[in-house]
Parts: structure tokens; C-alpha cells; sequence
């Protein structure tokens, strides 16, 4: 490891980390910008607070790490395995999350503006009252993800998986969810103005109060069954 000594607040900046074990290290408050960590081992990891802009962390390991508040602003986490990771309160904005697994991952309030999650698997992961706006979720799946209150408008849900998610009063103004799955999703009192639901996937789904102004439906399966026109 380059002889760095990894010690909480330690100044890994730009470090060599490719395929290292820091299994259950303590690196909070750490200094990991740009740092390449491609491979690394992480599970369990203590990275609270810690700074992760701009760094390489293709395909690393860290299920169960703990990131909460730690910044990863642009960060590469393609193909990363976050299942049931700490992120409450991350900054993720414009972070590359393709391919990523956050399986139960917990990320309320994360910043994840402008990040991209194409295809990542956010199964059951808690995004309560999260920033998403303009976010590409395009083919993600989000089955039974908690999205209460959080903010997706202008994000790109193409062809997500949204069935059974909770999106209660969630904001979604002029979302993409172009043949999005949304069956029995809870969508009571969300903000769909101007959406693209054309092809959408509704059945079962409640859409108590949601505000659907100007929303486009062409072809959606509706709640009880029926094709809008």
C-alpha cells in the first residue's frame, strides 16, 4: 500500500490503493481524493466524513461500509458493490454509479444530483427526502425503494423498476418515466407535472392526490387496469 498508514484523518490523496484490503479500516475523516482504489476491498470500512472526490473506485467492495456525510462528488463507482452501505447524507452529485449495487442501502437525505445510476441495483435502498434532480436511473431498479419525499424531477427513470416503490408526496416534475414499471407503487400526494409517463406501468398503483398536470399518458396502464388513450 505504498506505505501509507491508514489511521482516521490519514492524507491518501491521489494514493495508489488499486485491490487493496482495508477491510473494517478506520478512514474517517480521510483525505482520498483522486485516490485509485479500482478493486479495493471495503466492506465494513469506516469512511464517515471522509474525502472521496474524483476517486477511482471501480468494482470496489464496500457492502456495509460506513459513508455517511462523506463526500464523493464525481467519484467513478461503476460496477461498486454498496449493498446495505451507510450513505445518509452523502454527496454523490455527478458520481458515476453504472452497473452499482446499493441493494438496502441506506441513503436518506444523499446528494446524488446529476449522478448517474444506469442500471444500478437500488432494491429496497432507503432514499427518503434524497436529491435526484436530473439523475439518469434509466433501467435501474428500484423494487420497494423508499423514495418518500424525495426530489426526482427532470431525473431519467426510462424503463426503471419502480414496482411497489414508496414515492408518498415525492417530487417528480418533468421526470422521464417512459415505460417505467410503477405497479402498486404509492404515489399519493407526488408532483407528476409535465411527466412523461407515456408506456408507464400503473396498475395497482395509488395515486391519491398526486397533481398529474400536463403529464403525458399515452399508453399507460392506469391503476385499475385500463390503457390511457
Amino acid at each position: 500500500m505504498n506505505g501509507y498508514k491508514i489511521e482516521p484523518g490519514a492524507n491518501l490523496r491521489g494514493a495508489f490503493l488499486d485491490d487493496a484490503n482495508l477491510t473494517d479500516a478506520n478512514l474517517r475523516n480521510a483525505n482520498l481524493t483522486g485516490a485509485n482504489l479500482t478493486g479495493a476491498f471495503l466492506e465494513y470500512a469506516n469512511l464517515r466524513g471522509a474525502f472521496l472526490e474524483y476517486a477511482n473506485l471501480t468494482g470496489a467492495n464496500l457492502e456495509r461500509a460506513y459513508l455517511a456525510g462523506a463526500n464523493l462528488f464525481n467519484a467513478n463507482l461503476t460496477g461498486a458493490n454498496l449493498n446495505i452501505a451507510t450513505l445518509t447524507s452523502a454527496h454523490l452529485s455527478y458520481a458515476n454509479l453504472t452497473f452499482a449495487k446499493l441493494m438496502f442501502a441506506n441513503m436518506f437525505d444523499a446528494h446524488l444530483q446529476g449522478a448517474n445510476l444506469e442500471i444500478a441495483n437500488l432494491e429496497g435502498a432507503n432514499l427518503e427526502i434524497a436529491s435526484l434532480m436530473g439523475a439518469n436511473l434509466e433501467r435501474a431498479n428500484l423494487e420497494r425503494a423508499n423514495l418518500s419525499r424525495a426530489s426526482l424531477s427532470h431525473a431519467n427513470l426510462t424503463d426503471a423498476n419502480l414496482s411497489g416503490a414508496n414515492l408518498v408526496i415525492a417530487y417528480l416534475a418533468g421526470a422521464n418515466l417512459f415505460n417505467a414499471n410503477l405497479s402498486r407503487a404509492n404515489l399519493a400526494g407526488a408532483n407528476l407535472v409535465i411527466a412523461n409517463l407515456t408506456g408507464a406501468n400503473l396498475t395497482g398503483a395509488n395515486l391519491t392526490d398526486a397533481n398529474l398536470t400536463d403529464a403525458n399518458l399515452t399508453g399507460a396502464i392506469m391503476p385499475d387496469g385500463t390503457i390511457h388513450d
